[in-house]
């Protein structure tokens, strides 16, 4: 089966030979372009070399790649997935995991330690009022640093020659410009993207487990089962 696999521009390292393990080709399409804010990310570093932060949790590898060269020490690090985590390590950080591939998990994780802790969070300037609110809950201080803006590309994503239209995030669905098709396969990458998908008319056939890899085996279940 041929993919096509919403990414930032230049951020699909890795993709087309894990597809090809899972038997399928695949290309990218980017209805989103990353805006890099370097005097945002210099003010985290700073504040993370002050030791302004009992924990760190990256929520994504592009936060990981443009903050983890620059720091010297780092308290306590949490990755949201093992892509994420192997980002880290290449900079000599090493991170735990979370358990699943979703930022709501990252509290219960983290539990009672939690409490009188300050986390720091480097992210898109996509709002996660539910994470924040819940580190509140749970007795913790958050300070979030939005290091990079995702923009719009603006462009219709090419899906003529693809089989699937596999969508990475709520916000790479919502931003999209797309045709579809009857013959076209929606894909989820996880339960976030797949109710977006539903919200905005376009219930997708295969709902991945938040991971590239848990949603190709997905994807070859429902081939399986057809």
């Amino acid at each position: 089966m041929k993919i096509a696999i919403t990414r930032l521009e230049n951020k699909a390292a890795g993709d087309r030979a894990l597809c090809a393990t899972y038997g399928h080709d695949c290309y990218t399409v980017s209805p989103l372009r990353a805006d890099m804010r370097p005097d945002r990310i210099d003010t985290f570093v700073e504040a993370v070399h002050r030791g302004e932060f009992d924990c760190l949790f990256f929520s994504s590898a592009l936060p990981a790649a443009v903050v983890g060269p620059k720091l010297e020490r780092w308290p306590r690090v949490v990755a949201i997935g093992p892509k994420t985590a192997e980002v880290l390590r290449g900079f000599g950080i090493e991170a735990e995991v979370l358990p699943t591939f979703y930022s709501r998990d990252f509290v219960p994780y983290l539990g009672d330690w939690l409490r009188g802790r300050t986390v720091g969070i480097p992210r898109a300037d996509v709002p996660n009022p539910g994470l924040l609110d819940a580190i509140a809950a749970a007795g913790g201080t958050v300070r979030e640093e939005r290091v990079y803006a995702l923009i719009p590309t603006g462009t219709e994503l090419a899906l003529d020659a693809a089989d699937a239209a596999l969508f990475t995030s709520a916000m790479s669905y919502r931003e999209a410009r797309w045709r579809p098709r009857d013959d076209l396969l929606l894909v989820a990458i996880g339960e976030i993207t797949a109710d977006a998908m539903r919200a905005g008319g376009h219930p997708p056939a295969v709902v991945g487990d938040g991971s590239l890899a848990g949603t190709l085996e997905a994807l070859n279940l429902h081939a399986e089962g057809r």
